[in-house]
């Protein structure tokens, strides 16, 4: 799907940088101002440290992705792009901040998002064999969930499509949204995104497709991902037990659990918040993903991806900026204002809305052996527990 010069004027306004709105020039001479001036200018303004910044110019340009142009150089490029995505920002804003026309503003924005996607899965790296340190490190995780690779959850993004096609992506709460599924590590990464499912389609649908799709997301021989109970318990995914609390509001202060599917599904829980603390820094970085953009529904799509694959690329090389400190702490309060998020990766950019499922199905012994293993972790949890009563 093309996106036109006009569609693409339409994300809504989230806020302005106060030093931006008082511009007198151009935006060259800003963003040179920016470039040279203190770090912390450019991590509000373009999202990311001076030196991520530059090397991500670099890294476009030896890849052959962006190039200068006689008027805009790959940095103003690039600044543009993020400004959109990181202050949600409109076309006609920008443009009136930059001094440049809506069609030039949206050529090179839509320049740069291809590019990051065309370089995407570079930056999405699958789970290593070795024990995750927030698991080695914990006495309530290690050595329970030492197979453990990371957590996976959906969420939805608000999405905007014509009123012909509203019915598939209204959510179960009515709003419009694509429905995307992420596998993420416990540092805050993310191994695999699917995005572009409809509102509409249930969270098994979408699971389905990630694990049956030709690039699908896969979980190294003898590992395995926790998920919560909107999906199966099935070989490579470990589900909480059912009709069992499980989030910790559902313990009131101070509960100790009284066997071993509770203890289970307490520590199963706190572990897999790493989704909600992947998804808040994604969200506070690229503000974009909270709104409805008036973009063309493929454009939405690759915006999700290349959102998510800035966020690894960001993290690689500056793991320790504000925005990840914030959410690296499990007690940070987050919010619930938006479910998970999906969504998936494919080679060259070509990122497809799905309306098939692809049928998979496990055997009996399958699911026998998958639930077998549960419960051997939650015996060992528990025999533990009672002995000794480490923290919970």
């Amino acid at each position: 799907m093309e996106s036109s010069e006009e569609e693409n004027d339409g994300v809504p306004v989230n806020h302005v940088p106060k030093e931006l709105s008082r511009l007198a020039s151009n935006g060259t001479k800003f963003i040179d101002e920016v470039l040279n001036g203190q770090n912390e200018r450019c991590m509000e303004n373009f999202r990311m440290d001076k030196h991520v910044f530059y090397k991500l110019c670099d890294i476009l340009q030896a890849k052959g992705l962006l190039r200068h142009t006689n008027r805009i150089k790959i940095e103003e490029q690039l600044a543009i792009f993020m400004f959109i995505i990181g202050h949600n920002l409109r076309t006609r804003a920008v443009q009136e901040l930059f001094r440049y026309s809506g069609e030039t503003i949206s050529r090179h924005f839509n320049n740069v998002l291809n590019a990051i996607m065309s370089m995407s899965l570079d930056f999405f790296q699958p789970p290593g064999s070795d024990i995750p340190s927030e698991i080695f490190e914990d006495p309530r995780f290690y050595p329970y969930f030492k197979d453990c690779v990371g957590a996976i959850d959906g969420i939805y993004v608000p999405v905007t499509v014509g009123v012909d096609e509203q019915g598939p992506f209204r959510n179960k709460n009515g709003l419009l949204s694509q429905n995307i599924l992420a596998a993420c590590s416990f540092d805050l990464k993310f191994h695999y995104v699917l995005a572009g499912w409809e509102g509409s389609a249930t969270d098994l649908q979408v699971f389905n497709s990630a694990i049956t799709r030709r690039n699908r997301l896969q979980v190294p021989e003898g590992k395995y991902y926790i998920v919560d109970n909107k999906y199966p318990n099935v070989p490579g995914f470990i589900a909480p037990y059912s009709s069992i609390p499980y989030h910790s509001k559902e313990f009131p202060s101070g509960y100790h659990p009284q066997d071993a599917s509770e203890l289970f599904n307490q520590r199963h829980s706190l572990l897999r918040n790493v989704t909600d603390r992947t998804f808040g820094a994604l969200k506070e970085r690229f503000p974009i993903l909270m709104s409805a953009p008036s973009y063309p529904l493929q454009t939405q799509v690759k915006l999700v991806v290349a959102a998510c694959a800035l966020h690894n690329y960001i993290h690689r090389e500056k793991p320790d900026d504000w925005i990840f400190k914030m959410y690296e702490d499990t007690s940070f309060p987050l919010e619930e204002s938006i479910p998970p998020l999906e969504m998936e990766i494919q080679p060259k950019a070509d990122v497809e809305t799905q309306t098939q499922l692809s049928d998979h199905t496990f055997d009996a012994e399958e699911i026998a052996l998958a639930s077998q293993l549960r419960d051997s972790i939650a015996t060992e949890m528990w025999n533990d527990f009672i002995n000794d009563f480490p923290p919970v």
